[in-house]
């Protein structure tokens, strides 16, 4: 079995996320998808959150608090403008949708369980679908929605003490597994580097 990477290509990325938005419109899977390349969160603590977390008198809350599955640790999470704009447009999709009348109180209900979150087999099968219709390289799954996260942010700067901080790991060397970098990008610093 293949490691899970993160989407490394921009313009891929940008044709991955808005596959949902553009080729096949659908409000809910545009929001888990954004929601995971803008949050870091694990796909089950995406799955847990409910629309209270979220939503405060139908409007998009700035900052979510979510205590994570695995670690059992809070994170407090800016919602930035890319997320809160898809959030936005998938609530009246929401607020219509038959398992939140019914009083399904996640933000993304099973359709067949009224009391449930949308399956992670289902989240699968939502990515899955993408990869099959929009050229990625590597091995794609759920948790590439996290890793390419913290690859990006990288990319562009950020500190990678503060994306361990993020991703709430232990340890940096685990954040350095997550960010997968290549010979490419080691090759991108030697060249980018003002000769000393």
């Amino acid at each position: 079995m293949s490691t899970t990477e993160p989407i490394r290509d921009r313009k891929s990325l940008k044709k991955f996320k808005d596959y949902y938005r553009t080729q096949k419109p659908d409000p809910r899977n545009y929001a888990l998808v954004v929601l995971g390349l803008n949050t870091a969160l694990r796909i089950s603590d995406i799955l847990n959150l409910t629309y209270d977390m979220v939503y405060h008198n139908g409007e998009v809350r700035k900052h979510i608090v979510v205590k994570e599955r695995k670690t059992g640790k809070l994170n407090h999470i800016l919602l930035n403008q890319e997320i809160r704009k898809a959030l936005q447009f998938y609530h009246s999709y929401l607020i219509s949708s038959s398992s939140h009348s019914e009083g399904n109180i996640y933000l993304f209900p099973s359709p067949r369980n009224k009391d449930q979150h949308l399956s992670r087999y289902q989240a699968h099968r939502i990515i899955h679908a993408i990869t099959q219709a929009v050229p990625v390289e590597g091995h794609i799954s759920c948790h590439s929605l996290r890793k390419t996260f913290g690859y990006h942010a990288w990319k562009q700067g950020a500190d990678p003490v503060v994306i361990m901080l993020i991703y709430n790991h232990s340890s940096f060397s685990i954040t350095k597994r997550y960010l997968c970098i290549e010979q490419d990008d080691k090759d991108d610093i030697y060249l980018s580097l003002i000769h000393i």
